[in-house]
């Protein structure tokens, strides 16, 4: 299955601003752990919620092939990413999950 990302699905302002979470949301991972179908990312904790929701919200219209999951474990619990679907497992290692 050959995954493809809609470059055009985000005006540049919106490209910038996904870049931008995306490197916060590299700097708050602490653990990952592969999945049948994808992988999970522990954050930190004080991660932003906020951030992660509004990457997701952007990433969801160019990579339409994610499935998403965001598990926030009380108030002090673990917050879990996990990023799943079919091939995207593979699409994530071929470009280094670090950089998902």
């Amino acid at each position: 299955m050959t995954l493809v990302c809609k470059l055009d699905a985000l005006t540049p302002a919106e490209r910038a601003r996904s870049a931008a979470l995306r490197r916060e949301l590299q700097a708050a991972m602490v653990e990952r752990a592969e999945l049948g179908d994808g992988w999970a990312f522990r954050l930190r904790d004080g991660a932003s919620l906020a951030g992660v929701a509004e990457w997701i919200t952007l990433e969801r219209r160019c990579c339409p092939f994610f499935r998403f999951a965001l598990e926030v474990d009380g108030e002090s619990g673990p917050v879990w990413l996990r990023l799943t679907g079919d091939g995207v497992k593979e699409f994530l290692a071929g470009q280094s999950v670090r950089d998902a």
